[in-house]
């Protein structure tokens, strides 16, 4: 066969093995869905807000007013990242972590207490936990100031884990069985070395070929 390698020559390669190109690559996405349905562990996430306010003398009197100037909500912000830091380094805290993965950020003076693993109980358990367990923290490190919680962890659905995607992980499987049969079949036509009708000995001998003797015994 010639050995260079055009746009013109794949697409006829791929069309003359368009079935094991298409075989292939569904039997690649099945088994992608399939694996990532059956034997990869269901994750699923939740997570619970609390709030910390930094009150003095102003802002508590600003509070009774029924307004927040924005020094407070400056001063809540610094003592929640100043916080955060106690959380993630609290005995008390990181004991009720259950082997899940809990991340705790925050954004202004919200925290918020993020918790995944296999199990969507455990999950919601471990949330609410950190959050009840929160306040004492927040009394042994700090003199002054409060915390409360916003919003309690739910149980998520045990029918919608954030992950595995099992859509996302058939289109990868497309995509990988695809680009490998459409190699396979190049690699194919590349390493066969039985000359073909007509194009083969043409551009083998550089003559032209007029007529051919056909196979009657075929």
């Amino acid at each position: 066969m010639p050995t260079n390698i055009t746009i013109q020559r794949i697409l006829v390669i791929v069309l003359q093995r368009i079935k094991f190109i298409i075989l292939l690559t569904l039997v690649c996405m099945l088994s992608f869905f399939l694996y990532s349905k059956f034997f990869i562990t269901p994750m699923y996430s939740t997570s619970a807000m609390l709030y910390v306010q930094n009150y003095n003398a102003k802002s508590q009197s600003n509070q009774e007013n029924g307004k927040i100037f924005s020094s407070d909500i400056l001063g809540s912000s610094s003592l929640a990242e100043a916080y955060i830091v106690f959380l993630n380094n609290s005995d008390s805290i990181t004991s009720l972590f259950n082997d899940c993965d809990v991340s705790i950020t925050n954004d202004s003076f919200f925290i918020t207490v993020t918790v995944s693993g296999s199990d969507p109980q455990t999950c919601a358990n471990v949330a609410n936990q950190i959050c009840e367990t929160a306040g004492d923290v927040f009394a042994d490190r700090f003199a002054y100031g409060q915390i409360g919680i916003v919003r309690s962890a739910k149980v998520p659905d045990p029918d919608a884990p954030y992950e595995p995607n099992n859509l996302k992980n058939a289109l990868i499987g497309l995509v990988i069985g695809l680009v490998a049969s459409v190699l396979i079949s190049i690699l194919l036509e590349l390493i066969d070395l039985t000359v073909k009708p007509d194009d083969d000995l043409q551009e083998m001998y550089d003559i032209p070929i007029f007529a051919e003797i056909p196979d009657f015994g075929n």
